[in-house]
């Protein structure tokens, strides 16, 4: 079908502009403010100019809002999950981060370096870092779990291998942030993945994404990188 020939752009693309983007931020000192704005602002921009591209093409080629997990009827049920995931999975990556904190070895320093560069440490940073989060649960869960199962759900391939696909594509999306990066991002593309199966909807996907960001963004700096509060 023609909307597979998307599929390499999240499993390629992707990726690859990650860590292209990465390796610049590296090289580089920390950012000042005006950097990370514009960071944060570039990011946005791209994931809504992505997502809109690739809803087109799949509306276009016969997906429709209920194949992408855009409609859904048990609107109760898909909140209560939407605040009850969002609020477990926030509290893992809270305690997960201070634990990350704790150790030394290339996978924290790693961290503590993508922390410097990206997450927010001043008040003035917080509000488009939180729109960022949001924007990321929004089109990331899109991408992955609307566009991406739905298309492979669309051949023959077997549903518990659509979840596993399509968990590998967002955990290689992560690329930027390692091995065990991408082995951490692809264990929750399971756990989405699931979830997109049982509530047939990607808002409570979204809002556990975006929780998830949302901590990383107040936690990171305060355990990462000594920062208690943003100023």
């Amino acid at each position: 079908m023609g909307f597979l020939v998307d599929l390499p752009f999240l499993g390629v693309v992707i990726p690859w502009r990650g860590r292209a983007r990465l390796r610049g931020l590296l090289a580089k000192p920390p950012l000042g403010t005006v950097e990370k704005l514009v960071l944060y602002a570039s990011t946005i921009a791209f994931q809504w100019i992505t997502l809109a591209a690739v809803a087109w093409r799949a509306l276009a080629r016969g997906l429709t809002p209920v194949d992408l997990g855009l409609e859904h009827q048990r609107t109760a049920e898909i909140i209560v999950a939407g605040l009850l995931g969002a609020a477990a999975l926030g509290s893992f990556q809270w305690f997960n981060l201070r634990r990350l904190a704790r150790m030394t070895g290339p996978t924290p320093e790693r961290m503590r370096k993508l922390a410097e560069r990206i997450l927010p440490t001043k008040t003035v940073e917080l509000l488009p870092y939180c729109a960022l989060a949001v924007t990321a649960g929004v089109c990331e869960e899109f991408l992955y779990r609307g566009f991406a199962m739905a298309a492979l759900e669309r051949t023959a391939v077997p549903v518990w291998l659509v979840v596993i696909l399509t968990a590998v594509l967002f955990g290689l999306a992560h690329a930027y942030q390692g091995r065990s990066g991408i082995l951490a991002t692809g264990l929750m593309g399971i756990l989405f993945g699931m979830g997109r199966l049982a509530f047939g909807s990607l808002a409570p996907m979204m809002v556990w994404h975006a929780a998830v960001d949302l901590v990383a963004g107040i936690a990171g700096p305060r355990f990462l990188l000594g920062a208690p509060k943003c100023a």
